[in-house]
C-alpha cells in the first residue's frame, strides 16, 4: 500500500484527487494540508511514501515545502502537480528534491500510475514538461558553450548534458528529459568528466560554470 499526502489550498480540487486516488486498492490517503507550512509539519509527522505537492499555496509556496521535507525525509517521494506549466516552477522544483511535475490536466489513471512509477524510484515528466526542461537548460550562455566545444572537445549532445549537470540536473532527470537510457545518460556523462579533466560531478559542475 502506497501511502499518498496531498498538499493543495484549493479544497474542492484536493478532495477530487483524493477521490480519484482512493479508487485504486494500491494507494491510501494519510493526510490533506492545505499550505505549505501544514505540508511540512504534516509529512514530518505522517512521514507518507508520496506527496502531490501543489505550487502556489499560502504561508509557504509548494518548492519551498518541497526543500524543506527533502531535508527531513529524503525517501519520500514529491510529485508537483499544479496547473502552472512555467519552466522556472519546473526547474526549482526538481533542483529541490522532487521525483517530477504533472499538471493538473492529467487524467485519473495516469495521475496513479504516476504515484505508483513515483513510489518505484522513477522520474515522472510528461513529454512537454520534458521539453520545457530541455529548453530552459539550453537558456544558457553562447560563449559558455563554445568553451565547452572548442577548449575541452564536447559533442553537442555532450555539452546539452554538462549544462543541465551544472544545473543540478541528476543523471536519471537527464536521462528523462533528452529521452536516454540511464546507463547511455552515465556514459556521456563519464566522457564529459574524461574530456574536462575531473574525476567527479562536484569538480565538473565547477569547471563548467566557470566558463563565463
Amino acid at each position: 500500500m502506497i501511502r499518498v499526502m496531498l498538499a493543495d489550498d484549493q479544497k474542492i480540487l484536493a478532495e477530487g484527487i483524493k477521490s480519484v486516488l482512493e479508487s485504486s486498492d494500491e494507494i491510501r490517503i494519510c493526510g490533506v494540508a492545505g499550505d505549505g507550512v501544514e505540508a511540512v509539519k504534516m509529512a514530518s509527522e505522517l512521514k507518507p511514501d508520496v506527496i502531490l505537492m501543489d505550487v502556489r499555496m499560502p504561508e509557504m509556496n509548494g518548492v519551498a515545502a518541497t526543500k524543506r521535507i527533502k531535508e527531513i525525509l529524503p525517501d519520500t517521494k514529491i510529485i508537483i502537480l499544479t496547473t502552472f506549466d512555467d519552466s522556472d516552477y519546473i526547474l526549482n522544483g526538481i533542483n529541490n528534491g522532487a521525483s517530477g511535475y504533472l499538471l493538473k490536466d492529467i487524467g485519473s489513471t495516469a495521475l496513479i500510475d504516476a504515484i505508483k512509477n513515483a513510489y518505484a524510484g522513477d522520474t515522472i515528466l510528461p513529454a512537454k514538461i520534458a521539453k520545457k526542461i530541455t529548453d530552459a537548460a539550453m537558456l544558457v550562455s553562447s560563449e559558455r558553450q563554445i568553451k565547452l566545444r572548442k577548449v575541452y572537445g564536447l559533442s553537442d549532445r555532450e555539452v546539452d548534458i554538462a549544462l543541465m549537470l551544472a544545473d543540478g540536473f541528476t543523471n536519471r532527470q537527464i536521462a528523462s528529459a533528452i529521452k536516454l537510457s540511464d546507463g547511455t545518460a552515465r556514459n556521456y556523462i563519464s566522457s564529459i568528466y574524461l574530456k574536462l579533466g575531473v574525476d567527479n560531478r562536484q569538480s565538473a559542475i565547477n569547471k563548467i560554470k566557470e566558463m563565463t
